[in-house]
């Protein structure tokens, strides 16, 4: 109803490009990736090959050097596609920007071209058993040695954990500090004391590989420090949480968008009383309510997405827009299992693979509480 002005015909393309291969690649293998706990490393090196893998990144680091627009068009294609295994988001427009933004020249040469063709997988490491949103309370200690860092303790909630080559460790290297002694350490899964814990059985997003990591003693060269000195963490983590937030609030609204349209084609087909469910007013009202809701969540999308482009998205303005799109997502899943009936709880029908997908939205990229703290602090 209203056009989004942001993507012209050669994104629209892309798009559709996106879409074919999630269509041919991905949707008929993601019930089995389901029951591996994880997708293929073949998806990710035919990723990596089409320029679907970090495509702002400079051609030198092997990208295409082009602007988020596109990465938003892969992630609300995989969104809309109920593909929640697939962890491209958070390896290509969380990963790669902070080796960009923060890292050496060494760095970059190192790892960024392997990000793009898929031949390394990447993830972040924040969350501790004993810490999740409150990352000033991180225990995990990186101590310098020599020219190297110890690195001990542990992670979880990892997406991509069980895959990643790579992963950015959240660390205190100065453990009597709070904010001010952390750091952000590129650290290899292959290296001595570096080990994968279980793969966790999630309630939704049975396709994503999310692991504990448990680090032993293990040796981190100096030199992949993220950053020029240490003590930056706390501030490039601020610095990026922003688009991340941006991100999860692209994918619910594609969600939302895409169960709303789920939902009334089914409503349509599904007879009760001898008439279509559609023909009630309750279902009606219903989805014209939600409609209005993810109509606005997606302008307002839509606008930071904008903001985000200019480099003017702040963390206010980020944290309402993760609170509101996930909120509204959750409200939409669970509003379109209702209207679905009984086949709505099955999971071989979308909608509920949708609903069990979405709550953890309002949880990662720091809880919907947190967001509406954030926001407070900023009258």
């Amino acid at each position: 109803m209203i056009p989004r002005t942001l993507f012209d015909a050669d994104l629209e393309g892309f798009r559709d490009s996106v879409r074919k291969f999630l269509e041919q690649e991905a949707a008929p293998y993601h019930e089995q990736w389901e029951k591996d706990g994880q997708v293929s490393r073949e998806l990710w090196r035919k990723a990596g090959e089409l320029g679907f893998l970090c495509p702002m990144l400079p051609e030198e680091f092997g990208g295409v050097g082009a602007d988020f627009r596109y990465s938003a068009v892969i992630m609300e294609e995989i969104s809309r596609a109920g593909l929640s295994g697939i962890g491209w988001g958070l390896h290509s427009d969380i990963v790669a920007p902070y080796i960009l933004n923060y890292g050496s020249e060494a760095q970059k040469q190192k790892y960024l071209p392997k990000m793009a063709s898929g031949e390394m997988i990447t993830a972040i490491a924040m969350t501790e058993p004993g810490a999740g949103s409150d990352l000033q309370g991180v225990k995990t200690t990186a101590i310098r040695q020599g020219d190297h860092y110890i690195l001990n303790g542990s992670k979880t909630f990892i997406t991509n954990g069980q895959l990643a080559d790579l992963v950015i460790v959240v660390a205190k290297t100065d453990p009597k500090e709070g904010a001010k002694g952390t750091s952000l350490l590129l650290v290899e899964t292959a290296w001595e004391g570096f080990e994968k814990g279980q793969n966790l059985n999630k309630v939704g997003m049975k396709a994503q590989d999310t692991s504990e990591l448990f680090f032993q003693d293990v040796k981190v060269p100096a030199d992949n420090l993220l950053g020029a000195m240490e003590g930056q963490g706390f501030f490039q983590l601020m610095q990026e949480l922003p688009a991340e937030r941006l991100q999860v609030a692209l994918t619910a609204v594609a969600a939302a968008e895409a169960a709303w349209q789920w939902t009334l084609d089914y409503v349509k087909e599904r007879k009760a009383f001898g008439k279509p469910v559609i023909a009630f007013q309750n279902t009606r009202f219903k989805l014209a309510e939600l409609k209005a809701e993810i109509t606005a969540a997606r302008v307002f999308t839509d606008r930071c997405l904008e903001l985000h482009l200019d480099k003017k998205l702040d963390i206010p303005t980020a944290a309402m827009l993760k609170q509101h799109t996930t909120d509204l997502q959750c409200k939409v899943m669970d509003e379109c299992v209702q209207l679905h009936g009984g086949y709505g709880y099955m999971w071989e029908y979308p909608i509920a693979r949708a609903w069990a997908d979405s709550r953890v939205q309002r949880i990662y990229a720091g809880t919907n509480e947190i967001m509406k703290e954030i926001v407070a602090r900023s009258f």
